[in-house]
């Protein structure tokens, strides 16, 4: 990295927190600092994709593409139905009743052990995402700048805990809509340059032709197979009840969409990330296309992974490695001289790079470590360090970051959100101040704050990060998604039903998703059936035994 890369870097960095902490100076008002109460429809739309737009996103999904190609948008294809959903169901429900958190509401129709489980189990998974979203960024910039993990953990932590402390959920809502800028001007710019970079003869049709001959633009898969992920059907369904789970139950969202001025402008917001997010998620994927296209003609790693490399490289397997990372090189400059014969040579290329892969696993094995081969991760960063221009760089290393810090702040300011008002206020024997629920707030975050930072600490880097977080959602969203269903359409059901059957469903999913029973996706249609049927089973169980005592009475009578 050069000066001008540093200057970008920081100063990005600096703005978003001291603009975060200006604006937002002096508030006393619990309702501004909670819920932010002014947000206008673009400040929710933003605010919401900023929130689910983590530096996972940057940094994962273009190599997502890079090995596997554009299939991943089907994983959104269910959420602009789950906006709809969302607008005309949750939204007036959640502004008639005037809550801060969406977990208020089930005290209303249940009690408060069914308000205070819902809760436990939101605070849980998303305390172990906050701390992946830090750890996210972190790892993979330290891997390939030699920059230290625990610090790069502590220095992102500190930076959000800094302004979210200082101004709630209206900081978090005001910084965001920069951090948004930031980001897709350096998308659009990478996406300018990938473009530029082909050789004179590809041309943008020509590149998604090369793409689509490896199979990349291979975007549709009506199959029903379950060993396959990502399909139409696994999107729509599991999709659809995935982003109602999330949109509708997480209070990171929640509280995004809270802080509209009315409803109308709550449900314009959500509408706008409805239309949005996938053409713009099918954007960052097509960003990685090009990416795959670019390295086809110009010097890539056998190994994206630095460590990986570094680790076989040490090992008694170094020659059988550095064989087959010459004829990876032979290769690309047979395509630098005979464009045409790209397409004919993409098949080699796959076995070569898989042919790496087990030479890196059994150094490791030779030397009892444990080392991540797939690349996925590293694939953007490489290119972003090692082929972008000055002052480039630096704007594509603040769009990470900036990522980073918007995701990680709602989840901080939900957490202590949640943490504050279900929890510790809804416990208090006697009514306190604006002042002190504001400074409890406050404290709550710093903690969550520090927990996340020691999480990102002593996380392990996974098969691949955007799928981690979207399956530790899975693990609880479909059974907080039931819950809230029962709440809003079973008048019939009652508390005790309820909070037994949510606790016999999560212990059935974390099983179901420890034993690989199905793709993570279909865990939210599954919790969310199970939680269901369990709770009318049991109310049921329980209204027959009723009229079953009240027969015995009047017979006795």
């Amino acid at each position: 990295m050069h000066g001008i890369d540093w200057i970008i870097l920081i100063g990005s960095m600096a703005f978003i927190v001291f603009y975060g902490v200006w604006k937002t100076r002096g508030q006393k008002n619990v309702q501004d600092f909670i819920k932010g109460n002014d947000s206008n429809w673009l400040t929710v739309g933003l605010s919401v994709m900023a929130t689910q737009a983590s530096a996972i996103t940057f940094l994962s999904t273009p190599g997502q593409a890079f090995h596997d190609g554009m299939g991943f948008v089907q994983f959104y294809f269910g959420l602009p139905i789950a906006m709809v959903i969302i607008c005309l169901v949750f939204i007036p429900i959640y502004h008639k009743l005037n809550v801060y958190t969406a977990y208020e509401y089930l005290e209303s129709r249940f009690d408060l052990k069914t308000r205070t489980l819902t809760a436990s189990l939101f605070l849980i998974q998303r305390g172990l995402s906050a701390g992946i979203t830090i750890f996210a960024p972190s790892i993979i910039l330290s891997a390939v700048l030699g920059w230290n993990l625990t610090y790069l953990n502590i220095i992102i932590g500190t930076l959000v805990i800094i302004y979210t402390v200082s101004g709630g959920t209206k900081a978090v809502n005001v910084t965001q809509k920069q951090q948004m800028a930031i980001i897709m001007l350096g998308m659009v710019t990478t996406f300018g340059i990938l473009l530029y970079s082909l050789p004179e003869n590809i041309n943008f049709s020509n590149a998604l032709e090369i793409a689509g001959a490896s199979g990349k633009m291979d975007i549709l898969d009506f199959s029903f197979d379950f060993d396959n992920r990502y399909t139409f059907w696994s999107g729509i369904i599991g999709g659809t009840f995935l982003a109602l789970s999330y949109f509708g139950t997480d209070q990171s969202q929640v509280q995004r969409y809270l802080s509209g001025k009315s409803i109308r402008e709550s449900q314009l917001g959500m509408i706008m990330n409805g239309f949005l997010k996938v053409p713009m998620q099918f954007f960052i994927l097509l960003v990685g296309v090009l990416v795959f296209v670019f390295y086809q003609f110009n010097p890539s790693p056998l190994n994206f992974n630095p460590a990986a490399e570094k680790l076989v490289l040490e090992s008694n397997y170094k020659e059988d490695y550095q064989k087959v990372n010459s004829d990876l090189s032979q290769l690309v400059e047979t395509r630098i001289q005979n464009p045409s014969e790209s397409i004919s040579l993409n098949q080699k290329e796959k076995s070569l790079r898989e042919e790496g892969k087990k030479i890196i696993e059994k150094a490791a094995a030779e030397q009892n470590l444990k080392v991540e081969t797939n690349d996925k991760d590293y694939v953007f960063i490489h290119f972003i360090l090692n082929y972008l221009p000055r002052g480039v760089i630096g704007l594509l290393l603040a769009m990470v970051l900036c990522a980073a810090m918007s995701s990680t702040s709602s989840e901080l300011n939900a957490l202590a959100t949640t943490t504050t008002m279900d929890l510790y206020k809804r416990n208090q024997k006697s009514e306190k101040s604006d002042e002190h629920y504001i400074s409890a707030t406050k404290w709550f975050t710093l903690l969550w704050g520090i927990l996340a930072i020691i999480f990102a600490c002593v996380a392990n880097l996974f098969d691949n990060l955007i799928q981690l977080v979207n399956i530790i959602g899975s693990i609880f969203y479909g059974n907080v998604l039931g819950i809230f269903l029962l709440a809003f359409f079973f008048k019939f059901i009652q508390s005790h039903s309820v909070f037994i059957a949510a606790i016999l469903t999560q212990v059935i999913v974390i099983i179901g998703w420890k034993f690989d029973w199905m793709p993570y996706l279909w865990l939210n249609l599954f919790g969310c059936a199970l939680v269901i049927m369990i709770a009318i089973l049991i109310q049921t169980i329980w209204n027959k035994e009723d009229k079953n005592l009240e027969e015995l009475e009047e017979i006795g009578n």
